[in-house]
C-alpha cells in the first residue's frame, strides 16, 4: 500500500488491516482513503474541507480497479464518503462519471445517507478570507492537496483510489484533477498505477497520471517516469512559481517511485516487511516568501 503525504500511513494502516485480513486491493483502496475523509480536522479531504468562495465544501474521488473499470464523483455535497459513491457508481451503472446534485440524487437513492456538517472552526477561517476573498495557492500550504492511495496484492492485482474537498475558496463549480481518470488516478494492471496531488489545472492539461503509467509501460521505472512528467510540466508552464504538483508511482512488480516540482512532498508505504513516510525528491528547493 502506498500513499500521498503523512496522513497516508493512517490510511495503509486501515488498508493494509482490510487486505490481510481477507479483503480485495479494491476493499483496501476505498477504506483506507475512508479514514482520511472521515476525520474532521482534515482541511483538504472530506467534510472538514475548506469551502468554496460561495461557502459550500464540494467533495470529488474516484476509483480505478486492476482491470480499468472505474468510478467517479465531483462537486458532491453532504456525502461522508465521496470515495465509496464513486465505487458505487463503477459498480452499478454504465457511467464513470456523475457530478453535482445528480450525483448527490443518486447516491441517496442508492443507499448512501445526507449528512451535513458545520464546524465552527471552518466558519471562522471562512469569515476571514472573505475580509480579502483573494486566493493564491502556497507551495506545501494545505490547501488543495489529495489523499491517493493504490495497492498491489500478493495476486499482482492492483487497484488505486483519490478523494479530495479540493482548492480552498475555488469558484463554485471548479473540479481538479482528483475525479479524473487519467489525471489524478490512472491504474492499468498490465503495468502499475499512479496518482497525483498539489495544483490539479496543472495535471490536467498534462493527463499527468496516464503519462506516468505510459512511461512505465515503454520502460521506465516509477522513479524515473515521475521525474519525467514533472520535468514536462515545467516545460509546459514557464514560469511556474508557488504551485506544487508530484506524482507517486506504484508498478506491477512493487516497485514505487515519487517526485514532485519543490520539495515537501511525502508519502507513505506499508509492506510486510516496511511502515514509513518517505521524502520525495524534487526539481526545485522551497524558499517561503519572508512576508508569510
Amino acid at each position: 500500500m502506498i500513499s500521498t503525504w503523512d496522513d497516508g500511513q493512517k490510511a495503509n494502516a486501515k488498508a493494509w488491516a482490510v487486505l490481510t485480513g481477507g479483503g480485495s486491493v479494491l476493499d483496501a483502496v476505498e477504506q483506507g482513503v475512508m479514514v482520511i475523509e472521515a476525520d474532521l480536522t482534515n482541511r483538504t479531504v472530506g467534510q472538514g474541507g475548506l469551502p468554496d468562495r460561495d461557502g459550500h465544501t464540494t467533495l470529488d474521488a474516484c476509483i480505478q480497479d486492476h482491470d480499468g473499470h472505474a468510478g467517479s464523483v465531483a462537486f458532491l455535497e453532504d456525502i461522508e464518503h465521496p470515495i465509496s459513491v464513486a465505487r458505487a457508481i463503477m459498480e452499478k451503472t454504465p457511467h464513470v462519471m456523475l457530478v453535482g446534485e445528480g450525483a448527490k440524487q443518486w447516491a441517496l437513492a442508492n443507499g448512501f445517507t445526507e449528512r451535513k456538517v458545520d464546524l465552527p472552526e471552518v466558519r471562522k477561517e471562512y469569515a476571514e478570507w472573505l475580509k480579502t476573498s483573494q486566493y493564491k495557492p502556497v507551495v506545501n500550504i494545505e490547501n488543495h492537496d489529495t489523499i491517493g492511495m493504490m495497492g498491489l496484492d500478493a495476486n499482482g492485482r492492483m487497484a488505486g483510489s483519490c478523494t479530495t474537498s479540493g482548492m480552498a475558496y475555488k469558484i463554485h463549480g471548479r473540479v481538479g484533477d482528483s475525479p479524473i481518470i487519467g489525471a489524478g488516478l490512472f491504474v492499468d494492471g498490465e503495468v502499475g498505477c499512479a496518482c497525483a496531488t498539489g495544483v490539479g489545472e496543472l495535471v490536467i492539461r498534462i493527463a499527468g497520471s496516464h503519462a506516468v503509467v505510459e512511461l512505465m509501460r515503454h520502460g521506465a521505472s516509477p522513479q524515473e517516469a515521475c521525474q519525467e512528467v514533472i520535468k514536462r510540466l515545467i516545460r509546459k508552464n514557464p514560469g511556474l512559481e508557488e504551485q506544487q504538483v508530484a506524482f507517486l508511482a506504484l508498478d506491477k512488480q512493487g516497485r514505487f517511485g515519487a517526485h514532485s516540482v519543490y520539495e515537501g512532498f511525502t508519502f507513505a508505504v506499508r509492506t510486510g516487511t516496511e511502515e514509513a513516510i518517505h521524502p520525495s525528491s524534487f526539481e526545485r528547493r522551497w524558499k517561503k516568501p519572508q512576508n508569510r
